[in-house]
């Protein structure tokens, strides 16, 4: 399952049954879990680490040096769980010494074709990212979170749980759980994603609570020390809005308004 024109590093370890296309290169450092697919001209660069039955297309670069210029050489990594989709021409970073040291992507994601993600990502599990979206440094995605095409997030940014990044949206302050981003530059705040919440299984009445979070926070003409006081009060009754609460207590950037 090995194609005779790849070119493995002996430090490498490679479990059962993962498969490695032509021309494809597997460095240093590398460890890959067993039922894992490469495909052809895949570079793999370590010290990385990569789960169970993932599918990586041609052309990916996985695990190469931070675009930082702070970079000096040091022992970073990048870690990738299980079963995710990884298609033609996705880059992904090290981490850097002076943000944690590790990029780290979750389990079941989908990162399409030409996707970026940069050094010290975090990004959790059941996320799509579109052709062309991009994220630069220390950025964290929350689980099921849709990054729409040529989207992307501005460094240190977070972006919690469940919202949606419309297409060509360019994300530079926190995003809340739930949150719908306008496809427009500099993108707002447009109610919440609804419609990805029904197709999780949210029933109305959790729905309804995050609604009436979202006009909380961004349609009561409140302050955001005001607005969380109130959220504080819907918390009580609603673990969604307390996830909200929790992540404005998180967060270390402006607030997308």
């Amino acid at each position: 399952m090995i194609h005779a024109t790849a070119q493995i590093d002996p430090s490498a370890r490679l479990g059962a049954n993962v498969s490695v296309g032509a021309y494809s290169v597997i460095g240093a450092e590398v460890e890959i879990g067993e039922g894992t697919v490469i495909g052809p001209h895949v570079v793999i660069e370590g010290p990385t680490r990569i789960g169970r039955d993932n599918r990586i297309s041609q052309f990916a670069s996985l695990g190469g040096a931070p675009q930082d210029k702070k970079f000096q050489g040091e022992r970073t990594e990048l870690v990738i769980g299980d079963r995710n989709l990884i298609r033609e021409f996705v880059t992904v970073n090290r981490g850097t010494g002076d943000g944690g040291g590790i990029t780290r992507i979750g389990n079941d994601n989908w990162l399409l074709a030409y996707v970026h993600v940069a050094h010290d990502c975090q990004i959790g599990n059941n996320t799509v990212f579109s052709n062309y979206s991009a994220l630069a440094g220390h950025v964290e995605i929350g689980d099921f979170v849709i990054m729409s095409g040529f989207s992307g997030v501005h460094q240190f940014c977070k972006v919690g749980a469940h919202a949606f990044i419309g297409m060509g949206c360019l994300v530079g302050s926190d995003v809340p759980p739930f949150v719908m981003m306008a496809n427009e530059q500099r993108g707002r705040p447009r109610g919440i994603n609804s419609e990805g919440l029904k197709r999780r299984g949210f029933d109305p009445t959790r729905i309804a609570a995050i609604k009436r979070a979202y006009r909380t926070l961004y349609m009561a003409g409140l302050t955001q020390a005001d607005a969380r006081e109130q959220l504080v009060t819907l918390a009580q009754e609603s673990d969604d809005v307390r996830a909200m609460l929790d992540f404005l207590d998180r967060s270390e950037r402006a607030l997308a308004r």
